[in-house]
């Protein structure tokens, strides 16, 4: 086996892309995080692959300080591929704060990595990866109409970015950075609505497109407004206007709120993969 770092994300995407692109849905993070690698907007991202005999292994990527995406493509070469990259990773001193994955591999990687870096790890977030290709028209619809976000949005959406990072215990970013990327989905008419009677109520923003699915991120609905079925609304109509361009969406939802994962199911978005994010004492 051979473990190959890659400072160059053309090279890299060459020996990722083939997998990717064949398992759009379960993997749109990697994915989408190697498109926006190779248009360079990340710095210093890490990125590496496990081969034998041209055959692909793992995938592993990280665009610090967010968690290091580890992907097995061969299941029966696992505890290998956790062996070997466990000791490249530390042989590189590239240091890692979490990691996520599909579940089963994530727990296995944390505990080779507890025992040979030394650092013990805990659950950040027990998540579901959910996917879309059918809005239920059956859906009861809250009052009131969804809208592209524009840039008089942006003191509200700022504000509601360090709730939702507040919401779901994210690290906090810091107030000129959420300037500039709550700007950046305006920009990019990437930020939606959900406004009744003059007031708004619910959002979520459109992220990662690859070539057929789109991700539904950012959904928060401010505490005053909960428990009104606006999110539920809010991700429907969103999603059924992706729909026209996609020909799926998914979304990563926290399997500790039963709250929004029922409403998602009641969207008709199915779970597809049980994913975590593990994070690692510092």
């Amino acid at each position: 086996m051979n473990f190959q770092h890659y400072e160059n994300a053309e090279d890299f995407a060459k020996v990722a892309m083939p997998f990717l692109v064949k398992n759009e849905d379960k993997f749109s993070l990697f994915l989408g995080v190697l498109q926006r690698i190779k248009e360079g907007q990340y710095e210093n991202p890490y990125m590496a692959s496990i081969e034998e005999d041209g055959e692909l292994l793992a995938l592993f990527q990280m665009t610090p300080p967010h968690p290091l995406n580890i992907i097995f493509v061969n299941e029966d070469r696992i505890n290998a591929c956790i062996d070997m990259s466990v000791n490249e990773l530390i042989n590189q001193s590239i240091a890692i704060e979490s990691i996520i994955s599909v579940k089963e591999w994530a727990y296995s990687f944390a505990k080779k990595w507890q025992e040979r870096a030394g650092q013990n790890f805990s659950i950040l977030m027990d998540q579901g990866l959910y996917r879309l290709d059918q809005i239920d028209e059956s859906l009861e619809m809250s009052q009131g109409a969804w809208r592209y976000a524009t840039i008089e949005d942006a003191p509200l959406i700022e504000k509601w970015y360090d709730h939702f990072e507040e919401d779901i215990a994210l690290p906090k970013t810091a107030p000129l950075e959420i300037k500039n990327r709550v700007k950046a989905m305006l920009d990019a008419n990437e930020a939606f609505l959900w406004e009744n009677e003059g007031k708004i109520v619910s959002m979520m923003k459109k992220a990662r497109p690859t070539a057929h699915g789109v991700t539904v991120s950012l959904v928060f609905t401010p505490k005053e407004e909960r428990r009104k079925g606006y999110a539920r609304t809010m991700v429907a109509a969103g999603s059924k206007e992706l729909l026209k361009e996609f020909q799926f969406c998914v979304l990563y939802t926290d399997m500790l709120n039963p709250t929004s994962n029922k409403i998602y199911q009641e969207i008709g978005y199915q779970k597809i993969i049980d994913s975590v994010h593990l994070g690692f004492e510092k």
